[in-house]
């Protein structure tokens, strides 16, 4: 790491001590990324009683402990990311968020999983600006703003917004095949609810002036991991879109799981991760530092020709979902979940020394597990891969995964230097 930036993890008495060893929130550069909240009362460390209601209001209010503890606010939230136990609950707990949120509204994506910590009925976390950057005792980019944007071409939500610039990243909220003149799903099956999903992400980034090719990461969430293949017929289509991208083939970063149910009984529902070169306020060209998209993939990782194993842009880098992958042989490693979570963690650990960084930078680490009751089997091979549990986290158990594997874990890694065009 250079001596510029800083990966800050923080952890506050105030709220929930963590239930595994990760922080409740990390910054770095331009943005604070917190650990997956649970409804735990932050004094008896167990879930609050009540329903959903409840459980909802305590894990919003744990997240607002945390943020205002780091000399934040609410309306700092640029991202809200929802797992529920069951998808009826989705009016519940939005008319929880409401209450946190009454005037802004940052961008959301809702799923319904398998499982979750604790037996929990919601699972809440988000991610916040960082205005200052975190250059010790030398504040950065003050002038920094959000910036939020909705399109008619696009499905409108009172509840979200399309997508929230901040600094050099676009955030959008996760779509659904909902033709945005009618505000329904579209007629067919998960190929055309695919196509529509992917339409309604080129609609809203057309309206920022931001091309397709500039998407870092995809995050695809199917109702019937079998539909995959359909999934991917399409999703070649869209990517790469233009003549440079076609010519290096580029890939965005891609994690791919299984939900229980998605919102309005849809078949699949993607998210999005964009660049946004000019940061915000806009920037005079000479003040962009030649900031570039860089993707990279090594040998010694498996390889997909639907993703890149990692994509950097400015100061962070995002890691595509690792599967317990032999990089020599394509196959799942033998045993059980203690060695495909050491497999996994293997593969971003030599993904990211491919590109000159070491474990020590990694932000957030996504697990999906087919079991949750593995979780404590995973901490005991991750604590060797992370020993001062620093990287913000997010658990959740999901009903299948690609190859019928049992742990998926994708990564989010500080990236110091920028990506400046090599000299």
């Amino acid at each position: 790491m250079s001596n510029y930036n800083t990966v800050l993890a923080r952890n506050l008495e105030s709220a929930p001590k963590s239930i595994g060893p990760y922080s409740q929130t990390v910054a770095f550069s331009h943005y604070n990324n917190l650990s997956a909240q649970l409804p735990i009362d932050p004094a008896s460390g167990e879930l609050v009683s009540g329903g959903v209601k409840e459980q909802a209001k305590q894990c919003f209010d744990n997240i607002k402990t945390i943020v205002e503890g780091i000399d934040h606010v609410m309306s700092d939230v640029v991202r809200i990311s929802v797992f529920l136990k069951d998808i009826k609950d989705v009016d519940v707990v939005d008319e929880v968020l409401k209450t946190f949120f009454p005037t802004y509204v940052p961008t959301q994506t809702i799923v319904a999983v398998e499982a979750l910590p604790m037996n929990a009925l919601v699972q809440i976390e988000v991610l916040v600006s960082n205005g200052e950057g975190t250059i010790p005792n030398a504040p950065q980019a003050g002038d920094l703003i959000k910036l939020t944007n909705n399109t008619v071409n696009a499905p409108t939500s009172a509840i979200s917004t399309q997508t929230v610039a901040f600094s050099h990243y676009n955030n959008l909220s996760a779509q659904l095949p909902i033709d945005p003149k009618t505000g329904r799903l579209v007629v067919g099956g998960v190929k055309e609810q695919t196509g529509q999903c992917l339409k309604n992400i080129k609609a809203i980034l057309e309206s920022i002036d931001v091309p397709f090719d500039d998407i870092v990461k995809i995050n695809i969430f199917l109702k019937n991991l079998s539909d995959i293949d359909t999934v991917n017929e399409v999703y070649t289509t869209f990517f790469p879109d233009s003549a440079i991208a076609r010519a290096v083939a580029y890939m965005p970063a891609l994690t791919t799981v299984e939900a229980s149910a998605l919102p309005m009984d849809a078949l699949v529902q993607i998210e999005a991760v964009v660049s946004h070169g000019d940061g915000t306020p806009p920037q005079l060209i000479e003040d962009r530092h030649g900031i570039v998209i860089k993707a990279n993939n090594t040998e010694n990782a498996p390889i997909s020709s639907l993703s890149t194993q990692t994509v950097a842009f400015s100061h962070y880098n995002h890691i595509s979902a690792q599967l317990p992958l032999d990089a020599k042989t394509g196959e799942i490693v033998v045993g059980g979940v203690k060695e495909q979570s050491e497999q996994c963690l293997k593969n971003i650990k030599a993904i990211i020394e491919s590109i000159d960084h070491a474990m020590d930078d990694v932000v957030k680490v996504n697990i999906f597990l087919k079991n949750i009751t593995d979780i404590d089997a995973v901490d005991e091979v991750y604590t060797t891969f992370f020993p001062d549990g620093v990287p913000a986290r997010r658990t959740v158990g999901v009903s299948a995964l690609p190859k019928d594997a049992l742990i998926q874990i994708d990564a989010v890694v500080s990236n110091a230097e920028g990506t400046p065009p090599q000299v």
